[in-house]
């Protein structure tokens, strides 16, 4: 695994990232509540990229610095720190979930910073009762003592999931989760909750992006989208190819929110869309 390394925000905060590889630039931006982690199954089918992976702020191993930091336009001003510290006029970028939605917004605000964007699960339109199911989560420790615990409860929790095997759950687990004599605990600051709930309006509706998507015009696109997910919903993954039909697209039977990024018509997409960079 290569060595985890930092850099200074403008407010102070010391941001983790991991960088490697030679080729294209690409700037890997996990899922919510992830990390850098996220794009472990990803890094062969970007053999030829060089993949910078960034832990947002309040996650993995990056400084908390509370809920108000914990946004879209606080990360994404973090993701174009981390280009300026590494001396990049620009980078591709794969998002997974929130790191698609960071990717939007930097191509409304920073295009000639971003030389395409690849999209894992997610897109300008998002589904009510995915969000709901995060926000039943989000910001609380798991109810397991152990990794081997929890790793055996997630094919019943991972609604939309089929054929994964046991030793992928614990994969998940040990990735995305810290083990402690207390039990099995989150690894990003639990402030995270509040900052997701005040995202949304008070009448309990689901903004939509499509904008941010528009602006994406011209640059190399992608969409991986989970046969099973209920975050994109097949419609809203129709209008971005009508919106875009150059847009290379996959479908992963028997994923949900999110595919892991190792399945064939993951990977196809991946190499299809770093070729183009």
């Amino acid at each position: 695994m290569t060595e985890v390394q930092f850099f200074t925000a403008d407010d102070g905060a010391r941001i983790a990232y991991r960088d490697e590889g030679e080729g294209a630039a690409v700037l890997a931006l996990a899922g919510l509540t992830r990390t850098g982690r996220d794009f472990d199954y990803a890094m062969p089918a970007l053999a030829g990229c060089r993949v910078i992976r960034m832990d947002y702020r309040g996650r993995g191993d990056s400084a908390w610095t509370g809920a108000e930091t914990y946004t879209v336009p606080r990360e994404g001003a973090d993701a174009l720190a981390l280009l300026d510290h590494l001396g990049l006029a620009s980078a591709a970028i794969l998002g997974t979930s929130r790191g698609g939605l960071i990717g939007m917004y930097l191509a409304a605000v920073a295009k000639p910073r971003v030389t395409g964007l690849c999209l894992n699960d997610v897109g300008p339109a998002l589904e009510k009762d995915g969000l709901m199911k995060i926000f039943a989560y989000i910001g609380r420790n798991p109810v397991a003592q152990t990794f081997g615990e929890l790793a055996a409860k997630l094919p019943s929790v991972m609604a939309g999931f089929e054929g994964v095997p046991a030793s992928r759950w614990r994969e998940e687990v040990e990735r995305h989760y810290l083990e402690t004599p207390e039990g099995v605990t989150i690894n990003y600051d639990p402030a995270l909750r509040d900052a997701f709930v005040s995202a949304f309006p008070a009448d309990g509706s689901v903004p939509e992006a499509w904008p941010l998507f528009d602006a994406c015009e011209g640059l190399p696109l992608a969409l991986i989208r989970g046969a099973n997910s209920d975050l994109l919903g097949a419609g809203a993954a129709a209008e971005m190819r009508r919106r875009r039909p150059d847009m290379i697209f996959a479908e992963v039977p028997g994923r949900a929110h999110i595919p892991f990024l190792d399945e064939p018509e993951a990977v196809a997409v991946l190499r299809d869309w770093a070729a183009r960079l």
